[in-house]
């Protein structure tokens, strides 16, 4: 369903027009984005750990970015890099470094605890400056274990994040042009519009409606979920395969 469909459903479920006072087009628009994010965060939590994790259709390059590192410099805010959906944090899948070759190496996952668990203070290990090989996540923070040197390391571009992202949520002129789509599976756009249609009722006093569209919301949102946690089908077609050859 296009935005256009999905406004023009949420009018009919909700019985207004763009001149109601609490359903105006301007509120309509940070309801849809509300549910869409909704949707899109839940889609998420469900397939982040799977071999298959989703990203919006609408996006059209590749969750990953990178950002610029600072010599002798191991701490960086998470929160600094971009405001932007497409640059913003969701879920962090790996992390990679630039070295003085030119050449990406991984960088392997640690954690406070790992690091006490060697008998080591956080601010005593791995204390010179080098290569990182080594990353730690912390509340909005990500600490590179040695800290970047400049010999060792290209400080532009230096850093390279993947990650999952939050929706493509719309803006006014992509209302306005009618046709973008929700970026998941087709059958369940209409929850957005019963979504909002259960805020709205509810927000006028006619709770039996407001719990009506909520269960049609939660309905479609869990036949989605259930739809995306068995979507990656050939995952399971190759290990029913290993599994038959050591029969």
């Amino acid at each position: 369903m296009t935005i256009a469909d999905l406004n023009s459903l949420t009018r009919y479920l909700t019985n207004t027009t763009p001149s109601d006072a609490k359903l105006s087009a301007a509120n309509l628009l940070i309801l849809t984005n509300k549910y869409y994010e909704d949707i899109i965060g839940r889609i998420i939590t469900e397939t982040a750990a799977s071999k298959w994790p989703h990203g919006d259709f609408n996006y059209t390059a590749f969750p990953s970015f990178t950002v610029n590192l600072t010599a002798g410099t191991q701490v960086y805010n998470l929160r600094d890099w971009g405001t932007s959906d497409e640059e913003t944090v969701f879920t962090i899948l790996g992390v990679e470094v630039l070295d003085n070759n030119s050449n990406y190496q991984l960088l392997n996952r640690i954690t406070l605890d790992d690091i006490h668990a060697l008998g080591s203070s956080q601010s005593e290990y791995r204390e010179t400056n080098g290569l990182p090989t080594e990353y730690e996540l912390r509340d909005n923070f990500i600490l590179l274990y040695p800290a970047p040197a400049a010999a060792n390391v290209t400080l532009t571009a230096g850093l390279r994040i993947f990650h999952l992202r939050t929706a493509d949520r719309y803006t006014a002129g992509e209302v306005t042009t009618g046709t973008k789509e929700p970026g998941f599976p087709s059958p369940w756009h209409d929850a957005i519009s019963y979504g909002i249609a259960s805020d709205h009722w509810d927000s006028n006093g006619d709770h039996g409606r407001a719990d009506r569209f909520r269960g049609e919301y939660e309905k479609r949102i869990a036949l989605m979920l259930k739809f995306m946690s068995n979507r990656d089908q050939a995952i399971h077609s190759r290990l029913e395969t290993i599994t038959s050859e050591f029969r």
